[in-house]
């Protein structure tokens, strides 16, 4: 569809709005992509996404769209090209239960981190502030995060990836763990993915971060790591 106006408003350092460029990216979509202030709100934040107000918002055609997964969703069926969901409906459907999976397990905590970041953060904040704590609950949550992790493993089923032979909706929806885990894992100390005891979550990772499409998209891991660091400062200071 040449000449569409599609527009991407996002933050360089969310991993939601990454799966939507991931997607606009694999189709081969062009687009306009504006970075958002979100200690300063942008009136086109506002207006585009009243209910939320935190990106990523898709704008196509002047018609407004958020929430990562409804957005993977319509860009898979506007622009049918490099098909991101399974045509066969039981695939279709496993597909959508790993990908909710993943929001599925951290929705709880969201309400912690409302007041203080976006949605786009909520995740590794939550989980450096309960590691940061030390003792037993530091080794609660770790071990949650483990059989989270482990359980996850179980929807690659010898594949390649999630979708197949190829990157499919799933492992867009998923991808990124991978390279959040490494930030925490360093701003905490502590081991999430075991090499040997999740060695097929381990190559998957890796092989999809690899992809050059994800690979050029991603935020600078050192920028990534300060950014996160720094909220990880205010939450430990804080609690004290």
């Amino acid at each position: 569809m040449a000449g569409e106006s599609v527009t991407l408003i996002g933050f360089w350092g969310s991993p939601f709005v990454l799966r939507v460029k991931w997607a606009l990216e694999l189709k081969g979509i062009q687009y306009q992509y504006v970075e958002e202030d979100l200690s300063n709100k942008s009136a086109m934040l506002l207006q585009y996404n009243p209910v939320y107000k935190k990106v990523p918002v898709l704008v196509h055609e002047g018609k407004p769209l958020a929430e990562s997964l409804v957005i993977l969703e319509y860009i898979d069926e506007t622009w049918k090209q490099n098909p991101l969901l399974p045509q066969d409906p039981y695939e279709k459907a496993k597909a959508r239960f790993w990908s909710g999976f993943v929001d599925e397990k951290n929705t709880c905590y969201r309400v912690l981190f409302v007041p203080l970041v976006t949605h786009s953060t909520f995740l590794i904040l939550r989980v450096m502030a309960t590691f940061s704590k030390g003792g037993e609950e530091q080794q609660k949550a770790a071990q949650e995060a483990r059989e989270n992790l482990k359980t996850l493993e179980g929807g690659i089923e010898g594949k390649r990836y999630f979708g197949g032979e190829k990157i499919g909706f799933a492992d867009i929806a998923i991808g990124w763990l991978g390279y959040w885990v490494q930030i925490v894992e360093e701003i905490v100390g502590i081991n999430l993915i075991d090499k040997e005891l999740m060695a097929k979550l381990d190559a998957w990772f890796n092989d999809f971060l690899e992809h050059p499409v994800i690979r050029e998209s991603m935020p600078p891991r050192d920028k990534l790591l300060n950014h996160n660091t720094a909220f990880h400062k205010v939450l430990t200071s804080s609690s004290t």
